[in-house]
């Protein structure tokens, strides 16, 4: 698949996404902020990462935490997965949270989260009165065991 990326003016080329490793299913995003950000505990953030796309309808990018910050500092991503829509061309960011116990520094170029490409699919909605049966039926929240 082929999607089209603009580099915003003064974001270097290496801070642009790319895939880590060659089974990676995320491609990492960079902080394109000029000056270290402090993230406190239970604060939230939105950071740019100096790119807009261009995606093929049908597409959508998913955004997601990168584990390593999440365990080792509890930083994560708020709205996880984030949805950027196929329609969409503004700068791509990302809202990270301070779940840990310590501040964290956010600091330039530094890799915040990953981005997945996903096919969709946009559905109809048929209304109906009743649906069919199923042996779940309305079970939910922890129905199907531990």
């Amino acid at each position: 698949m082929e999607i089209k990326i603009k580099q915003l003016e003064g974001v270097s080329e290496e801070y642009l996404p790319r895939y880590m490793s060659e089974g990676a299913s995320g491609m990492d995003l960079f902080a394109t902020i000029e000056t270290v950000k402090n993230l406190e505990v239970g604060q939230r953030a939105l950071i740019p990462c100096g790119f807009c796309l261009e995606m093929p309808k049908g597409t959508e990018a998913q955004i997601r935490p990168r584990s390593g910050l999440a365990i080792k500092h509890g930083i994560t991503c708020l709205n996880t997965p984030g949805t950027i829509d196929s329609d969409y061309r503004g700068q791509i960011q990302v809202i990270l949270i301070n779940l840990g116990q310590e501040n964290f520094k956010i600091e330039p170029g530094m890799r915040i989260a990953q981005m997945v490409f996903q096919r969709i699919e946009q559905v109809v909605l048929k209304p109906i009165q009743n649906l069919a049966e199923s042996s779940r039926s309305e079970g939910g929240f922890g129905s199907t065991g531990h």
